[in-house]
């Protein structure tokens, strides 16, 4: 009869340290995903907060339009003509299937673009902007690297699978995330990505066209700022969006989510991860006041000590408003590590106002805020000048 007891307890101990452990681990990531690549990212500092092979180069697919568009946005003007070529008229589906010779405004190709992904829009825009689809490529791979990427080769402007004398047509799930946390600044690409429905004609006016955005996220989640799908037969489905969740605004992108009889997999694996975002982060003051040692001077002398005392020195700091109230997305336990770095000793002379060391604020690795310390005040070196000096004020005061 003990036996049993102690039996059923243990089993009921096991039972809630198992409970216990699915609880904490639903709180550490977001469960499974389908995705191959999955980055979760605070578009407010860039920050990666939850990743499965981030930095793990895969073909992007349609994804690449992102670029198209923004390059096209800081580049010309919208009412600018665009004349489609043979190449570009000859690009494969998805297509608008525009025909060689006929013009277009540039801003309505972006619609085309964007809302329905077509291929022959986006080597139109390339051709017109960079002058070749080479040139373009050249730009956008400029572009990438000025926005931070590290793993990234454009090859085409829709994103067809290709290769060049640079690699394979790619990005990094990381690297897809900060291309959509610089694009979501520009509020004309906010515009266009937001439309549900879109109409324009060629410039001739004898062909008119009607397309619907094939972001379904937009109906699926409140909040959504932009989003971009892909797919191709090496990429497979892709998806990167941006998404407001109260004062949140996190990024989302996934590469290689399945292939075809998986089409839903990229709205699942986003909805995961803007929960799990939601759930898991929140907006803490970064800024707490630090504790600093004083240091000690060697050779320094004070008016107010007597020669020989040691002297020691205590640093100072300004830091603004602006900086004390600064916030970071934290996870529930994450705690800002405070770093003072100051010298053990200083040699005199030291001037107040010298900067001596400084204090930074980190989240895991990433330094937040730096603010400079100072001496507060002069430091002389001890001379036999000061001496005399100092013994000829004594004496006579």
């Amino acid at each position: 009869m003990t036996r049993r007891i102690y039996a059923a307890v243990f089993l009921l101990i096991t039972g809630l340290m198992l409970f216990c452990r699915t609880l904490y681990a639903g709180e550490e990531d977001p469960g499974n995903l389908y995705a191959l690549s999955a980055v979760l990212m605070d578009a407010d500092s860039g920050r990666v907060l939850y990743e499965k092979e981030g930095e793990t180069a895969r073909p992007m697919a349609s994804t690449t339009k992102v670029m198209t568009c923004i390059l096209a946005l800081e580049n010309a003007p919208g009412d600018d003509y665009v004349m489609v070529s043979a190449n570009a008229a000859s690009q494969p589906e998805v297509k608008l299937n525009m025909r060689e010779g006929e013009q277009y405004y540039l801003e309505d190709l972006l619609y085309s673009l964007m809302l329905k992904s077509h291929n022959d829009t986006a080597v139109a825009i390339a051709e017109h902007i960079g002058g070749s689809v080479e040139g373009f490529a050249k730009m956008m791979n400029e572009k990438a690297a000025a926005i931070g990427c590290t793993d990234t080769h454009f090859v085409t402007p829709n994103g067809l699978d290709a290769k060049d004398e640079g690699g394979i047509h790619h990005t990094t799930a990381r690297d897809l995330a900060l291309i959509m946390r610089y694009a979501i600044r520009n509020k004309t690409f906010l515009k266009i990505t937001q439309t549900r429905d879109y109409s324009f004609s060629d410039l001739s006016g004898k062909r008119r066209f009607s397309i619907h955005n094939t972001n379904s996220l937009l109906d699926m989640t409140e909040g959504v700022l932009s989003g971009k799908t892909g797919f191709t037969g090496d990429a497979g489905y892709c998806y990167v969006c941006a998404c407001e969740k109260g004062d949140k605004t996190f990024i989302v992108s996934l590469l290689g989510c399945g292939w075809p009889g998986h089409k839903s997999y990229k709205w699942k694996d986003t909805l995961a991860l803007l929960e799990y975002g939601d759930e898991n982060f929140q907006y803490k003051t970064i800024w707490k006041d630090p504790v600093l040692k004083q240091i000690k001077v060697e050779e320094g002398v004070q008016e107010d000590l007597f020669p020989g005392t040691e002297v020691y020195l205590q640093c100072e700091y300004t830091v603004s408003d602006k900086e004390k109230q600064k916030k970071a997305l934290m996870k529930n336990g994450e705690k800002i590590k405070i770093r003072v770095t100051l010298p053990r000793k200083l040699e005199a002379p030291v001037k107040k106002g010298q900067t001596i060391g400084e204090v930074a604020y980190y989240l895991e690795n990433e330094k937040m805020i730096s603010v400079p310390l100072t001496a507060e005040k002069n430091v002389e070196k001890i001379s036999y000048l000061w001496c005399a000096d100092r013994v000829f004020h004594d004496f006579f005061h």
